[in-house]
């Protein structure tokens, strides 16, 4: 008979066999619920809370926290909220998505005072990269909307960069096949996922043969930042190429004898018709005073303005009026003054833009184009912005595939207009 010594050190020299459990693994109690949903159509935050089963004390308390950081009239439909509960119904955490930028949070930090809540309106952390496209005008892509989703981005973008190149080409009559363009930019992302643009740091835009180039700078002193071209002239001109926010269509010119759509017979057309559907935004081409906002017969709903220098514009036909739009205001450049339609005289949704200069009716196109470039930079900094300049054209060089030799910017090529 072994004693239970030899039995032990027998054993010693070979590897122990696990010994089995027979019990379940521990499961920690889920001490909270959570709801993740759209917001529904027509409902409200106090809709939402009563919906998930809280206390009226809680919806109140809630729905006062969240005033006083939101307007509650501008929660949405379909976005996204988040609500998170304990298991006795009481509010431990609510989000609700405002915009690509900011929510709505509201938490209860003590358990023992569920009524009494924190709310913020709170920013999303975004990675910011810099890209760049490159896209070019074609048979297949007549618009620089159509060339920049081909490349991948957004319309966004490509209303930034038709914004930029306003006071340099006409997005209608300028583009020709062949034409393209190069964007060095700042873009977003939330979790992974696309989450907007930052600021276009540089752009090359080709249009009708020639070579526009815009450049970021903002200024050491003030902190403004504005677009220049490669001589550090600024891009802001005096006047817009046109009223119209993004490639126009041009359905009637100037003219002093043409024939009338509607009444049939050869009379003057004092300004330039732009084909667009009602609604379209119209913006002001230049900082001025409204003279007047209101109805003016056969040319409908019109806005008269009074700018610098003797110029004075108008703008008819209007379905409707830019807020604050009327007599005496003074707007700045590229401000909405009024939306596209059909009102008065008229045979479809257009707008009839008009360019008076000392008391005279002139054409608006051959007026835009001798309109003289922007404000340069301070002598004192161009340095500073030639630096910044060959910087951003050496990393447009270096990320987009060249298709052919490039001239440096100040080159008398590309320096044209």
């Amino acid at each position: 008979m072994l004693s239970l010594g030899a039995i032990t050190a027998g054993c010693a020299d070979r590897p122990q066999a696990p010994v089995p459990l027979d019990h379940a693994d521990v499961l920690l109690r889920v001490d909270t619920k959570t709801v993740q949903a759209l917001v529904p159509r027509h409902a409200t935050l106090d809709s939402l809370l009563r919906d998930s089963r809280l206390s009226d004390t809680l919806v109140d308390a809630t729905v006062r926290a969240a005033r006083s950081v939101f307007d509650l009239r501008h929660l949405r439909a379909d976005r996204p909220y988040r609500l998170v509960l304990s298991l006795d119904g009481l509010l431990r955490e609510f989000e609700y998505q405002i915009d690509g930028d900011s929510f709505l949070r509201i938490v209860a930090h003590n358990p023992a005072e569920p009524s009494k809540l924190e709310a913020e309106v709170a920013s999303y952390e975004k990675e910011k990269a810099i890209a760049t496209v490159r896209g070019r005008i074609d048979a297949g892509h007549t618009s620089v909307i159509a060339a920049v989703e081909e490349a991948g981005e957004t319309i966004q973008l490509a209303m930034t960069l038709a914004d930029m190149f306003s006071g340099q080409i006409d997005f209608d009559s300028d583009l020709q096949q062949g034409d393209g363009f190069e964007v060095l930019f700042e873009r977003l992302t939330r979790e992974g996922q696309f989450a907007g643009y930052g600021a276009i740091l540089g752009a090359r835009f080709t249009a009708g043969g020639q070579v526009h180039q815009a450049y970021r700078w903002t200024d050491p002193v003030t902190g403004a930042s504005a677009f220049y071209d490669q001589d550090g002239r600024s891009l802001k001109r005096f006047f817009l190429r046109t009223p119209l926010r993004f490639e126009p269509r041009i359905t009637s010119t100037f003219s002093r004898s043409r024939l009338h759509p509607v009444f049939r017979t050869y009379r003057a057309h004092l300004g330039v018709d732009y084909g667009a559907p009602t609604g379209a935004p119209v913006v002001a081409v230049a900082a001025g005073t409204i003279v007047s906002a209101g109805w003016s017969g056969g040319g409908g709903n019109m806005v008269h303005m009074r700018h610098a220098s003797g110029f004075e514009t108008y703008y008819l036909h209007l379905s409707a009026f830019g807020a604050g739009i009327r007599s005496g205001v003074h707007v700045s450049q590229g401000q909405l003054i009024g939306r596209v339609g059909a009102t008065g005289t008229a045979t479809g949704p257009h707008l009839d833009y008009r360019l008076k200069k000392d008391g005279v009716f002139v054409n608006p196109l051959s007026e835009h184009n001798r309109m003289p470039p922007g404000e340069p930079i301070p002598v004192r900094t161009l340095p500073a912005f030639h630096l910044v300049r060959e910087r951003m054209w050496q990393e447009l060089s270096a990320t987009v595939e060249a298709e052919g030799p490039r001239q440096k910017p100040g080159d008398s090529a590309v320096a044209q207009r």
